[in-house]
């Protein structure tokens, strides 16, 4: 029961009062966005695998411009990050616009994170089963590494929490995110990924070349 009707509930009514509570500095880090990513917005989008492998877009805070060298390609994510985009991430701010992918019912408040649809397909026959259930906006790993852990680590995390998911599971992950906000210093950008995605995925999905 708890799989479908309360998590749902509590979905929705957690994000409604969340967002309703933070609403005013949503509204500041709005602004303050608008204007320090040089006029690339405040938000960005992407596609992101939901349960069962359907494509929905997550919505997240800017916390990069969209400076460009001069061949026109984007420059390294270190070089573009500003300040305040580092202070949201390292405090998981830039999260917080997925509370309305929240309740539009595209994800969770706590599940595993939702990866890039190119992966989907190079899942294996137990790695496939994180998508049996809606991606959270925290989870199972990222309450124990984050982005810190390897990836195939991160994926049997994923595959445990589908396995062993309960009510006093999602209030652990909860606290125990709320208590990582609070002592988490590191912002972890793409180029600092090296070497964690031990599965090749990313070289998989997008070849050799990919920046």
């Amino acid at each position: 029961m708890y799989r479908f009707l309360i998590k749902r509930f509590l979905d929705v009514v957690i994000a409604f009062l969340v967002l309703i509570i933070l609403s005013p500095l949503i509204v500041i880090i709005t602004l303050w966005l608008h204007f320090v990513n040089k006029g690339s917005g405040a938000f960005f989008s992407q596609k992101r695998a939901g349960k069962n492998g359907v494509v929905f877009h997550v919505i997240k805070f800017k916390s990069m411009t969209d400076e460009k060298n001069e061949n026109g390609e984007l420059l390294p994510d270190s070089q573009r990050i500003t300040k305040i985009g580092k202070f949201i991430r390292s405090k998981s701010i830039d999260e917080i616009p997925q509370l309305f992918n929240v309740l539009k019912g595209d994800m969770s408040l706590i599940g595993p994170r939702p990866l890039l649809p190119e992966y989907t397909p190079l899942y294996d026959l137990n790695q496939i089963k994180r998508l049996k259930v809606k991606p959270g906006i925290t989870g199972w790993a990222q309450i124990h590494g984050r982005n810190s852990l390897k990836l195939s680590t991160r994926f049997k995390m994923d595959v445990w929490y589908t396995e062993h998911l309960s009510l006093w599971i999602d209030i652990k992950i909860f606290f125990m995110t709320i208590y990582n906000l609070f002592k988490s210093k590191v912002v972890v950008c793409r180029q600092d990924l090296v070497g964690v995605d031990d599965l090749g995925f990313d070289r998989k999905a997008f070849g050799e070349n990919r920046k």
